[in-house]
C-alpha cells in the first residue's frame, strides 16, 4: 500500500488491515540502503504533489452517482477532473457492496504537471464478510529527475493474519542508474528487504550509501 498513507483513501469506512511493526512497510518503497542518485521517495510523492498542483481557482468538475439495487447491493461512482496553471488531475472511484457484508473499492488517478511530469495510480481493495480483506495497487511517476514504478499488495485473513509485499524500480534520468527494491512482511518470516542497483548498461553495482 503505497504512498504516505498506510492504506489508500478508498479504504476509509472499511476496516483497515492490521499494520506490522514497521510503519514504513508498503507505505513507501524501500530503495537501496540510503540515498540513491534519484530520490525514490520524492518520486513516490510526485503523484501526491501533482494531485495538489491545481490551485484553488482551477477549473474542476465532479460527477457522483449512487445505485441502490433491490438485492441490497449498492454502487457509488465518483469522478473528478481538475485543471489549472500548475497541471491537471483526473480521478475516478467506484465503491460497491453486495448487501451480504462484502465490499470493494477501485480507484484510478492520473496527473500531469505544468513542466511535463506525469504520475498515475491504481488501487483495488476488497473486504469480505468474514473479516478478511485485501489490497493491491500500482504507482508510476516520471519527471525531470527520472522515473519510478511501484506495485504491491496486502492481505488480511479472517484470523487477522497479515502479509504484505512491494516491488519498486526507480531510474535516474541524469545517469541512467537504477535501483530495484523488494520488501515483504508476514507473521512467520517478519520483515524482509532487499535492493539491487544497476548502472546505465544494466550491470549490477554497489548502491550508494547515505552520507
Amino acid at each position: 500500500m503505497p504512498h504516505s498513507e498506510a492504506y489508500p483513501k478508498e479504504f476509509i469506512a472499511m476496516p483497515s488491515l492490521t499494520r506490522p511493526a514497521d510503519p514504513d512497510l508498503l507505505q513507501r518503497p524501500v530503495l537501496a540502503a540510503g540515498v540513491f542518485v534519484f530520490s525514490a521517495l520524492t518520486a513516490l510523492g510526485f503523484s501526491a504533489v501533482l494531485a495538489l498542483a491545481a490551485p484553488a481557482e482551477a477549473q474542476a468538475r465532479t460527477r457522483h452517482s449512487v445505485e441502490h439495487n433491490a438485492d441490497g447491493s449498492t454502487a457509488t461512482h465518483t469522478g473528478v477532473a481538475r485543471s489549472g496553471p500548475n497541471g491537471a488531475v483526473l480521478r475516478s472511484r467506484t465503491a460497491a457492496t453486495d448487501g451480504q457484508g462484502n465490499a470493494s473499492v477501485t480507484s484510478r488517478s492520473a496527473a500531469m504537471g505544468a513542466q511535463g511530469g506525469m504520475a498515475t495510480r491504481q488501487g483495488s481493495t476488497t473486504r469480505s464478510a468474514d473479516g478478511s480483506a485485501s489490497h493491491s495497487g500500482t504507482v508510476s511517476a516520471q519527471g525531470a529527475q527520472g522515473s519510478l514504478q511501484s506495485s504491491g499488495g496486502a492481505t488480511r485473513n479472517a484470523d487477522g493474519t497479515v502479509t504484505q509485499a512491494r516491488s519498486t524500480t526507480a531510474t535516474s534520468a541524469a545517469t541512467g542508474n537504477s535501483v530495484q527494491a523488494q520488501s515483504s512482511y508476514s507473521k512467520d518470516t517478519g520483515l524482509s528487504r532487499s535492493a539491487t542497483c544497476y548502472d546505465a548498461s544494466g550491470t549490477a553495482m554497489a548502491c550508494p550509501v547515505r552520507p
